[in-house]
C-alpha cells in the first residue's frame, strides 16, 4: 500500500476545511468556530455583520469624569435655585419686618397727632410713643441687617423712605399745628430729600459713607422733634427750643459735608476712568 506523506494529508484537511467554510457560509449557517463574521476591523474595534466598526465603549476615568461634571453642573444649578428661595424668603426677616412696622407707624402717628384738635396731651403723648417706636426701630433694624447678613434690596429701598416718611410727617404736623415754623420743616425735609437725590447721582462713582456727624444729626433730631410732639411747658418747652436749634446747625453742617463728599467722589471717579481708557487706548 502506498502511503501519504504527511504534509499533503495537512494540505488536504486544509483543502476540506475551506470547502467547509464556504459551505457553511453559502448555506448561511456560522462558522463552527465562532469567530465574528465580517473582515476583521483595527485593534480594539469591533466589527459588526456588515463590516462596520462600532465605537469602542469608553469605561475608566474618562467616562467618570464626564458623569461627575454633569453631576457637577446639576448641583450648581440646583444651588442657584435654593440660593434664589433663600434670597426671596429672607425679605421677611427681622430687620425687614422693623422696617415695615415703622412704614406702617406713620399714618397711625398722625392720626394720633391730629386726634382731638391736635392739643389734647394725652393723644400728644400716644403720637410721642408711636415716634419713638418708630425711631428706636430705625436704630435697631439697620444693626440687625449689617450684623446678621440681612440686608436685602427691599431693605435698602423701604428704610430711607421709612426714615423720611415718620420724620416728615412729625415735622409736617407740628408746622400746619403752629407748634414749629415752617421754614424749619423746610431746611431739614430739604437736606434730607436733597441728599438722598445727591447719593444716587453719584452712586455710578461710589458710596457716600454715612459719617459720624450724619448719625449725631438723626439723634438729636430724633430728640428735638420728640420733645415738641410732647405738650411741654415752662422750662422742657424752653429747651426743646435749644436742641432744635442743634438739631437744625446740624443739619447744615451734615448737609454741607456731604456735597463736599459728592464732589470729590465724582472728581476721582472721572480721574479714575479716564486713566483707565488712556491706558487701554495705549
Amino acid at each position: 500500500m502506498t502511503g501519504v506523506p504527511a504534509s499533503a494529508a495537512g494540505g488536504s484537511s486544509a483543502a476540506k476545511g475551506g470547502t467547509a467554510g464556504a459551505a457553511a457560509s453559502a448555506s448561511g449557517a456560522p462558522p463552527a468556530s465562532g469567530a465574528a463574521s465580517g473582515p476583521a476591523g483595527p485593534a480594539g474595534v469591533v466589527s459588526g455583520p456588515s463590516g462596520a466598526p462600532h465605537p469602542p465603549a469608553v469605561s475608566g476615568p474618562g467616562a467618570v469624569g464626564g458623569s461627575g461634571a454633569d453631576a457637577d453642573a446639576k448641583a450648581a444649578r440646583g444651588g442657584k435655585i435654593a440660593a434664589a428661595a433663600v434670597n426671596q424668603a429672607s425679605v421677611w426677616n427681622i430687620a425687614n419686618l422693623l422696617t415695615m412696622l415703622r412704614l406702617l407707624l406713620v399714618p397711625g402717628f398722625v392720626a394720633l397727632m391730629l386726634a382731638e384738635g391736635g392739643y389734647d396731651p394725652a393723644w400728644r403723648s400716644l403720637a410721642w410713643a408711636a415716634f419713638a417706636i418708630a425711631m428706636i426701630t430705625d436704630l435697631f433694624d439697620g444693626h440687625l441687617a449689617r450684623t446678621y447678613d440681612l440686608v436685602t434690596d427691599f431693605g435698602k429701598i423701604a428704610d430711607p423712605i421709612a426714615d423720611k416718611a415718620i420724620m416728615g410727617a412729625a415735622l409736617i404736623c407740628l408746622s400746619a399745628l403752629g407748634d414749629l415754623p415752617w421754614w424749619v420743616t423746610a431746611v431739614i425735609l430739604g437736606r434730607e430729600l436733597g441728599i438722598t437725590l445727591l447719593r444716587f447721582l453719584v452712586i455710578r462713582y461710589g458710596v457716600i459713607p454715612a459719617s459720624r456727624g450724619g448719625k449725631l444729626k438723626t439723634l438729636i433730631q430724633g430728640v428735638a422733634v420728640g420733645m415738641y410732639v410732647l405738650a411741654l411747658t415752662g422750662w422742657l418747652a424752653t429747651l426743646r427750643f435749644w436742641v432744635m436749634a442743634a438739631a437744625v446747625v446740624l443739619t447744615v453742617v451734615t448737609g454741607l459735608d456731604y456735597v463736599r463728599q459728592a464732589i470729590v467722589l465724582r472728581r476721582q471717579g472721572i480721574a479714575e476712568r479716564k486713566a483707565a481708557l488712556e491706558e487701554t487706548e495705549a
